[in-house]
């Protein structure tokens, strides 16, 4: 999905909610656990209800990984799933790999081809050659890790390197790689006051923002520094949205929370 078709959905459903798809084995509700894939049922029972609210899904790979091959097939399930009933979606692996070009190159293949997802987050520091393979796939995307809203993003993010933080260094090299057009950011919803300086490096790129909900981000605040003409914004929601309720209408409280943040967009959405 290009850039393009992605600003189409978010005036369409008058919404930027990206909700992640982080499932733990043990939050989920138990009644669940007797099925022959708990963690597909429950994640088709959240996009089921959330759909109608959301633009995107970001399925979060550790916490498939941590479940061996079930879950690696779960993974599967759950892309093919919407792929097939709600191709609109925007989808994103939260991988946040990053290597040397040849490995970067097998990560790429993976989650871009093989599983097809629309984009995958990416790790900056070993530099172009481990992120360019990412952007040699056309209407796909790579998310670099920019300003990320964990404490520790204080130790190295916002160090000064010649008089400038080094994730402002991050954003302008990163402009100048091969195919830098398909790159897209993360920017923690908590690091919303740094949005303004963030957009006059990057004007139209759009930017993910997690960390809003269970992490302390405010949303007005990352509308207000962040918002383009074109919106140009994905606000990730993961646990306020998927564990809401460990009861058995869990997907239903989960569309109800994914509908007040929907709400809560269309409202900034009409500020523009």
């Amino acid at each position: 999905m290009s850039p393009q078709e992605l600003t189409e959905q978010i005036f369409k459903k008058k919404s930027f909610l990206c909700v992640g798809l982080d499932v733990d084995i043990d939050r989920i509700p138990t009644y669940l656990l007797s099925e022959d894939d708990p963690i597909f049922e429950f994640n088709k029972a959240i996009i089921d209800a959330t759909h109608k609210f959301c633009v995107a899904y970001k399925p979060n790979i550790a916490f498939y990984e941590a479940n061996g091959v079930e879950g690696w097939q779960a993974l599967e399930k759950t892309i093919n799933y919407l792929h097939h009933e709600y191709p609109e979606i925007y989808t994103i692996a939260d991988a946040k790999r990053g290597d040397i070009g040849n490995t970067s190159r097998m990560y790429a293949k993976t989650f871009l081809q093989d599983l097809g997802f629309d984009s995958v987050t990416v790790a900056p520091y070993m530099g172009k050659d481990s992120v360019e393979p990412f952007l040699e796939f056309e209407n796909r995307q790579a998310i670099l890790l920019a300003l990320t809203s964990n404490e520790g993003a204080f130790d190295f993010q916002t160090q000064q390197i010649d008089g400038e933080e080094l994730y402002k260094k991050v954003l302008k090299t990163s402009k100048t790689w091969k195919n830098s057009e398909r790159l897209m950011y993360v920017v923690g919803a908590t690091k919303a006051e740094y949005l303004k300086e963030i957009r006059e490096i990057i004007p139209e790129n759009f930017i993910l923002v997690p960390g809003v909900g269970a992490q302390g981000g405010k949303l007005e605040d990352v509308c207000k520094y962040g918002m383009t003409k074109n919106v140009g914004l994905l606000v990730n929601s993961s646990r306020k949205i998927i564990y809401a309720s460990e009861s058995s209408n869990f997907a239903e409280i989960a569309g109800a929370k994914a509908e007040v943040l929907q709400q809560q967009m269309a409202e900034e959405l009409s500020k523009l």
